[in-house]
């Protein structure tokens, strides 16, 4: 026997033991897989999921409430007006104009089914939400999330809850249409100023709120992806969503879908093709180039249908006539703030070293426009003579308000006022000298440039002329050049 042979007794050992062991090591990846992702999700997920549908079904109620009730006052406000031309007109247009909102009004705080009539629009987290919740309740792999079946029963049932209230919000939507065309059809012989533009200004905002809360569900947060990431992982819950999705649901996959015996009897893409050239030629000389000419009127007609689908189903109606929305009226207080950073710098004279100033800043978004106003704080640091005795130094801080307005695309008006204390100081009991502190009152030109980084969602350069530097004890610089950065 060769010395590079096993013993044959060792080698039937190793052909009979060998693959119990790849199985056996095989289970326990799949159990120490399992374990790791029931450990990591656990009340996490469960939580974020339920938390989150129901702020946004919070939310929806509170805003579809309040839209109601302007557009209600707007039609008030429209009455009224009309009524001081044609009083009888007035009084059957908006006949029984009240209780309507009211009635709709009602069926809200009681979630009436009569709001529940529309099949609502597919958001895909819905889907997924409530599937590998499911899957979480019923797998009897997630061992350490299964003690938690109450939990995730409530976490499914408010997702159901916010799925009707999309429904619910689409519903109230179509309403406020219905009356936007009702009113123009019946308003159109008469001028009432800019009542009518308003309440379709209203309507447009409203239906904007609700793809605003529509998207945000539909965005799921990092450690939701994270958690549907590790469950992608499993065959197991691929194939639970594959069979219990909405879309599994809706196109009825079967399960030996992708199988040879799922696609017995099935067109191949060879007679497919030749099918297709066989009807080519059958259509002529040009037969090639009517069929491509027929495709892309077909793709134009689906482009044309697709656009006004959206155009329906995106914004709830048509952009009010002749005004510009103001689209940030729908976004959270926190979503119009603007974070940002500047620097300014002076050069050095015989009295003072040379200076730059660092400024932080929080603006509100008033517009789309992106016209704002905020405030911030700065803070100036002097680096010393010269570049051979580089001294850092606290040499003054301040506090700023600003405004900016747009005077053409990217060129702005900036203006604001400040309030800085410009000597230097070593502790802060030396700032609580009121005296020391100057006022500055700045107005100038602002340019959004397309410098864009990471981090940064836009770079401002401004030149701005201090008009009250003039009256500084010694005098300031009057003109500032500030390079400012928005995150």
């Amino acid at each position: 026997m060769s010395k590079h042979q096993l013993p044959v007794g060792i080698s039937i050992c190793l052909i009979v033991i060998l693959p119990y062991e790849l199985f056996s090591q095989s289970k326990q990846d799949s159990v120490s897989t399992s374990n790791s992702i029931s450990q990591k999700l656990t009340d996490k997920y469960v939580g974020s999921v339920s938390e989150k549908s129901t702020k946004i079904n919070k939310d929806i109620d509170r805003q579809s409430e309040l839209y109601l009730a302007r557009l209600q006052k707007q039609e008030g406000k429209i009455q009224k007006k009309l009524s001081k031309v044609d009083s009888i007109a007035a009084k059957n247009i908006f006949a029984n104009s009240a209780q309507k909102y009211e009635q709709l009004q009602t069926n809200i705080k009681n979630k009436s089914q009569a709001l529940l009539t529309s099949c609502g629009k597919y958001i895909p987290w819905t889907d997924t939400a409530i599937t590998s919740l499911k899957f979480l309740q019923q797998n009897p792999l997630m061992a350490k999330v299964g003690g938690k079946s109450a939990q995730i029963q409530a976490a499914i049932v408010k997702v159901h809850a916010l799925e009707d209230q999309f429904k619910q919000a689409d519903n109230i939507k179509e309403f406020v249409r219905q009356r936007k065309e009702y009113l123009q059809q019946e308003l159109a012989n008469y001028s009432l100023g800019n009542e009518l533009k308003n309440y379709n200004t209203q309507a447009y905002l409203f239906a904007q709120q609700i793809n605003e809360y529509r998207a945000a569900w539909n965005d799921p947060d990092k450690m939701e992806a994270k958690a549907m990431e590790l469950l992608n992982k499993l065959p197991a819950f691929q194939d639970f969503m594959a069979k219990n999705s909405m879309l599994a649901g809706l196109f009825n996959v079967p399960d030996n879908y992708g199988s040879p015996v799922g696609i017995a009897g099935l067109q191949t893409r060879d007679q497919t093709e030749q099918l297709v050239k066989q009807k080519i030629t059958t259509m002529g000389a040009n037969g090639a180039q009517t069929a491509q000419a027929n495709i892309q009127e077909a793709q134009s007609q689906i482009a044309s249908l697709r656009n006004k689908l959206n155009q329906f189903g995106g914004g709830g109606g048509d952009v009010p006539d002749n005004t510009q929305p103001n689209n940030q009226r729908t976004k959270t207080l926190f979503n119009r703030l603007e974070y940002g950073i500047n620097v300014s710098s002076t050069h050095s004279s015989y009295f003072f070293p040379m200076v730059s100033t660092f400024g932080l800043s929080v603006g509100y978004k008033l517009n789309d426009k992106g016209n704002s106003i905020g405030f911030g704080i700065s803070y100036m640091m002097g680096w010393g003579p010269d570049i051979q005795h580089i001294a850092l130094s606290s040499q003054g801080v301040g506090f700023r308000s600003f405004a900016n307005i747009q005077l053409k695309k990217n060129f702005f008006i900036s203006g604001g006022l400040e309030y800085n204390y410009e000597q230097p100081f070593s502790n802060y009991q030396q700032l609580r000298n009121i005296q020391l502190w100057q006022n500055s009152g700045l107005i100038g030109l602002s340019k959004i440039i397309s410098i864009k980084s990471k981090f940064f969602k836009k770079t401002t350069i401004q030149v701005l002329w201090d008009f009250l530097s003039y009256q500084h004890v010694p005098q300031t610089q009057p003109f500032i050049f500030r390079i400012g950065y928005d995150f």
